[in-house]
């Protein structure tokens, strides 16, 4: 079976290496049905669990690779990765004060509105974060076709694992906190495993692009990462705070931050 997977079309193997990230994921969302009640420090546990995930999938996952990326491909990497950083913040903070005129023009049921935006900025946060992985994986496959340097299907796969590893915790860090907002276990799992879906479509898109997608793939890497900061600092970290064991809410985050670094650099 391994074989004639490998005989395929780069492209075609480039779906369905991406269709197994986004499997991952989906396993990871999966964790909300083995909770049968809602423990309110636990969730909230969840809440700093999740923004340990994604700061260090910011840096692991997206800022590291995005200067490595502008380095091979002779830009000028503090410029690249600063634009697609501060336009990835920048982009939620403007939707985030859209929202808030809304709000103000529509005071009905604020409590339940927060609790939506803040679902909202979650799995934007993680969506944009999944386009850019998927295009990774999508280009290494890609490279074969052209011949370029270091490009083999050895190591698009390689790099396809590494990524769907690390998407179960990142599955884990939407799924658990929009059950915390009170969302069904189907719900959660379904917006859950919704945010890596775009990861086949991302990937198909570099492979047939990989030329173009290698000159972008710096900048869109930063400015998920910013988005993702973006929301760690505004709403998922102030939010666990309010829980009354705040040292305990904050030991959750460094397990969250710990348990993504240890599979970034693990799995390289």
């Amino acid at each position: 079976m391994i074989e004639q997977i490998l005989s395929l079309n780069p492209i075609l193997q480039a779906g369905l290496a991406t269709l197994f990230t986004w499997s991952v994921t989906a396993i990871g969302a999966s964790l909300v049905y083995f909770f049968k009640h809602i423990n309110k420090n636990l969730m909230d546990g969840m809440l700093g669990f999740a923004a340990g995930v994604m700061i260090a999938a910011s840096f692991f996952s997206l800022i590291a690779p995005a200067i490595t990326m502008a380095e091979n491909l002779n830009l000028i990497p503090w410029i690249i990765v600063f634009i697609g950083f501060f336009s990835g913040g920048l982009l939620l903070f403007i939707g985030d004060k859209i929202y808030d005129i809304y709000e103000k023009r529509n005071p009905k049921k604020k409590e339940k509105k927060v609790s939506f935006k803040r679902c909202f900025m979650l799995i934007s946060s993680i969506t944009l974060h999944n386009i850019p992985e998927g295009m990774a994986v999508g280009v290494a496959f890609g490279s074969v076709i052209y011949g370029l340097d270091g490009a083999t299907l050895a190591a698009a796969w390689t790099l396809a694992l590494g990524i769907g590893l690390q998407n179960f915790p990142e599955g884990t860090a939407v799924s658990m906190p929009l059950r915390r907002e009170g969302m069904s276990r189907n719900k959660a799992f379904f917006l859950g495993q919704l945010s890596g879906i775009v990861e086949p479509i991302a990937g198909i898109i570099g492979a047939i692009l990989v030329m173009k997608m290698r000159t972008l793939l710096p900048f869109l890497l930063a400015f998920a990462a910013g988005a993702m900061i973006y929301v760690v600092v505004e709403e998922l970290i102030p939010e666990s705070q309010t829980n009354k064991k705040k040292d305990l809410m904050a030991l959750f985050t460094l397990i969250g931050f710990s348990v993504m670094m240890i599979l970034d650099i693990a799995l390289g």
